[in-house]
């Protein structure tokens, strides 16, 4: 028998029930039905991860001065799925997001300070879940090419993006945004 896939869901609401966590549940559905796959979520507001300081720590060894994200760390060099999911908060993420992305800084160290290439041995794919009470796209492009960034040294390749946009006004987009999260999970359990 195979080993099962891992998937590492990193949940960037403050809200349990919020619109983030019903499009992230669409999403779930799908590889809940699959006996392939094994999850973990982490809650990062829950979590609340310390900010970089920028104290180069990670350009001298391949570590983070702050233990708070090792365990966190240590899923995602051995997860084959990413899936980020959050809400926009003034055309980025949230704060506790924003800190998770901030801390990948070990990632560009150990490539560029140390010179692993590539920092994370395993690829992986990423799928970005996003929620604004907006329909403004410049949010989508500014937290697209944050992770991007990140994924870049990260051996990860982020493949797709599930938009849940215009909540201020109510629920009128939900049943489409989620019906894309569905679409996105049933492709990546085909090829993988």
């Amino acid at each position: 028998m195979s080993q099962k896939k891992k998937a590492l869901v990193l949940f960037g609401s403050p809200h349990s029930r919020g619109c983030t966590a019903q499009l992230l549940e669409a999403f779930l559905e799908e590889f809940r039905r699959s006996a392939q796959w094994e999850m973990e979520q982490v809650d990062l507001y829950r979590l609340q991860p310390h900010p970089c300081t920028g104290c180069k720590v990670c350009a001298q060894e391949e570590r983070c001065a702050f233990p708070d994200l090792d365990a966190l760390d240590r899923s995602l060099r051995a997860c084959d799925l990413l899936v980020v999911a959050s809400p926009v908060y003034n055309f980025s993420f949230p704060a506790p997001v924003k800190a998770w992305l901030d801390r990948t800084q070990r990632y560009f160290e150990a490539r560029f300070s140390l010179g692993r290439k590539p920092p994370i041995q395993k690829h992986r794919e990423a799928v970005l879940l996003l929620t604004m009470g907006s329909q403004d796209s410049f949010a989508v492009k500014v937290c697209t090419h944050q992770l991007e960034r990140a994924f870049s040294v990260m051996h990860t390749t982020l493949s797709a993006c599930a938009l849940w946009d215009g909540t201020d006004r109510g629920e009128e987009g939900r049943n489409q945004a989620q019906e894309q999260a569905r679409g996105i999970a049933l492709e990546i359990l085909g090829k993988m």
